[in-house]
């Protein structure tokens, strides 16, 4: 019935769904392309609006430099023609033979560089010779150098100030030269040279992804906040160009190679873009760059100053843009869905309300079904455990069976060597008594009373052999406490101690932690013992050197009990079974297999372990693992 009313309420698989036909298809085709229309819009939108905030910021930027770098070199311009003021200077260079006027006039060229802040200022003759310098006292001194070469001196020397950005000769390093005419009467003497470091300014330029450079009029980057394009080219130099620098020695010994940008064609909108390759800029990568450049002419040096944005955040932003602009298609696309479902839901929703109600009505039916099959499984569940609780408590008391069991077999085992020990007592007490009857019948009392203290002793000896007999052979209690190992173990060694002496066995007892107490049952902890002594003894039969050694020792919280033959030891594929009930390496009828089996089973339920291992010296050792009890305890 369940089923019945199951599948009436599935209806029919396809009832509720709409097929997509061919036209459907087409609509949402069109809805998405045209959406990708917009958001490609959005995109180029998005790309243009932040290209112009860049080209912006750019400007600003090149305006700052241009602005810093003017004011720097302003500071200097008039530098050199106040020398002519200097009346040192104008003697020196009409007597240049005097070499006090020399000194003198070394001296003041080294006080203004130091308070000008310049880099180097120098004095050269009519013939480009240099007479005095600021850097006099080093040992690459300026003083003597011809620098006719130079343009900025040649310059100087027809009348015009000139200015010059180049690298030095003598220590390599870069600056502007401003040079200027030192007249007297209308008349040139020489000329005045002031060197000046820009290349601070690099260090305020941008460090980021933009680039700036700053090239002279052949396009020979001089400037930039990029160090690997530092004496690049923007484009291949013509071979005018490259003889004119190699006789001025304006860059010196820097090979100038063209720098691999490509420019695209100006927009309508002003915007020029560059690309560049990532190796340029010493970040070891070979992938084409694409950077907005922006570029201003200094005059009238003819310099030109030239900005690179990254275009990073612009392809960032228009992503985002396109981005947003499919999200908000797309959840109108959702909203649009879920009205539509929403009505289709509704519908849904008054057809399962019918569906529902006619599934109450068969509901009592199903309950009453399912009620009887529950009541019908509890009861079978009911008689299953109680036919486990049955089955656990015959297990349990087979268990104590058997371990009883395996107590007499032991005993029985022993019953020759109990025999002889009881055997040899008896007969003195006869003996004892018989002479004890004589001696009273001929009056010797004293004597008879010494004889009857010794039949006394005797029957003491025989009372404690019946009373460990005794001990061992009644059942355990299962109650656990703490029990000492030492009395424990020499309890079990006095039930195998004939057997001892019968095979010329040795005995040795490692004590290496006394007073130890384990937490278990004493009665059964001596029958495992006094099986291990027994499976050694066996072990040890065919052996010439026989010797058992039991080991007790504390590791942690654990304390191990290690019984250790001189036997033929155990070998892998035995041990694998050796704790297996009824599986025995004994000859037939020897034994049934159970005691390793029994005796692991009671050291288990002590919480321990029982292993079996070669033994160090030869032979099999079998470890009893316990919990250690650090109370006191009454042997049990």
């Amino acid at each position: 019935m369940p089923q019945a009313v199951t599948s009436e309420l599935a209806g029919p698989p396809t009832a509720g769904r709409k097929r997509w036909t061919g036209r459907t298809v087409m609509g949402w085709t069109i809805v998405v392309a045209v959406g990708l229309v917009l958001a490609g819009v959005a995109y180029a939108w998005a790309e243009r609006i932040t290209t112009e905030r860049l080209r912006v910021s750019g400007a600003q930027r090149l305006d700052v430099y241009a602005g810093s770098l003017e004011n720097l070199l302003g500071k200097y311009d008039f530098l050199p023609s106040t020398l002519e003021l200097s009346d040192d200077v104008i003697d020196m260079l009409q007597k240049p033979e005097d070499a006090a006027l020399q000194l003198a006039v070394n001296q003041h060229l080294e006080r203004l560089n130091r308070q000008a802040g310049s880099t180097t200022i120098y004095v050269s003759d009519l013939r480009g010779i240099t007479l005095a310098a600021s850097n006099w006292r080093e040992p690459n001194s300026f003083v003597g150098d011809n620098v006719a070469f130079r343009p900025y001196v040649r310059d100087a020397l027809r009348g015009k100030p000139a200015g010059f950005y180049g690298v030095g000769t003598t220590f390599l390093e870069p600056g502007y030269f401003f040079a200027h005419g030192i007249y007297r009467d209308g008349r040139m003497l020489g000329v005045a040279t002031v060197k000046v470091n820009i290349e601070k300014l690099e260090k305020a330029w941008v460090q980021g992804a933009d680039k700036v450079l700053l090239s002279d009029e052949h396009g020979v980057i001089f400037l930039t906040s990029v160090p690997a394009w530092k004496y690049k080219t923007l484009g291949p130099l013509s071979a005018d160009v490259q003889r004119e620098l190699a006789a001025t020695r304006q860059y010196f010994s820097h090979a100038l190679t063209p720098l691999d940008i490509r420019y695209e064609p100006t927009r309508d909108d002003g915007v020029q873009f560059a690309t560049i390759r990532a190796s340029a800029s010493g970040s070891g990568a070979d992938t084409p760059r694409r950077m907005l450049s922006q570029s201003l002419s200094l005059a009238p040096r003819h310099w030109q100053f030239i900005y690179l944005s990254d275009l990073s955040p612009a392809r960032s932003n228009a992503q985002t843009a396109f981005l947003l602009a499919c999200l908000l298609q797309a959840f109108l696309i959702v909203l649009y869905l879920y009205v539509r479902q929403r009505r289709r839901s509704l519908r849904l929703k008054l057809k399962a309300k019918e569906d529902l109600q006619h599934a109450y009505d068969n509901l009592e039916l199903m309950v009453a079904e399912r009620t009887y099959n529950l009541k019908q499984m509890t009861r079978s569940l009911s008689d299953e455990i109680a036919v486990r609780q049955w089955a656990e408590d015959k297990l349990r008391v087979t268990q104590n069976e058997l371990v009883q069991a395996g107590k007499m077999a032991v005993l029985g085992q022993m019953a020759a060597g109990i025999t002889h020990e009881l055997n040899q007592p008896l007969t003195a007490l006869r003996t004892m008594s018989d002479n004890a009857a004589v001696l009273l019948d001929r009056g010797r009392i004293e004597d008879a009373k010494s004889n009857l203290g010794i039949i006394s002793q005797i029957v003491g000896q025989m009372g404690t052999i019946t009373g460990q007999l005794k001990a061992f052979s009644r059942k355990s209690t299962g109650n656990m406490a703490p029990v000492a190992i030492q009395p424990a173990v020499a309890n079990a060694l006095f039930l195998v101690e004939r057997r001892l002496e019968q095979e010329g066995v040795g005995f040795r007892l490692d004590v290496r932690q006394h007073d130890a107490y384990a937490l278990c049952e004493g009665n059964r902890l001596e029958q495992v013992l006094v099986n291990l002594f027994n499976n050694a003894l066996d072990a040890m039969s065919a052996v010439d050197k026989r010797q058992l050694t039991v080991t007790i020792e504390r590791e942690g919280s654990r304390l191990l009990i290690s019984v250790d033959d001189t036997g033929p030891g155990i070998p892998d594929e035995v041990r694998a079974h050796l704790f297996e009930p009824f599986f025995t390496t004994k000859e037939q009828g020897a034994g049934l297999g159970l005691g390793l089996a029994i005796s692991e089973q009671i050291v288990v339920e002590f919480g321990g372990i029982l292993r079996a291992d070669p033994a160090p010296g030869g032979g099999a050792r079998f470890t009893i693992d316990l919990p250690i009890s650090e109370q006191g305890a009454v042997h049990g």
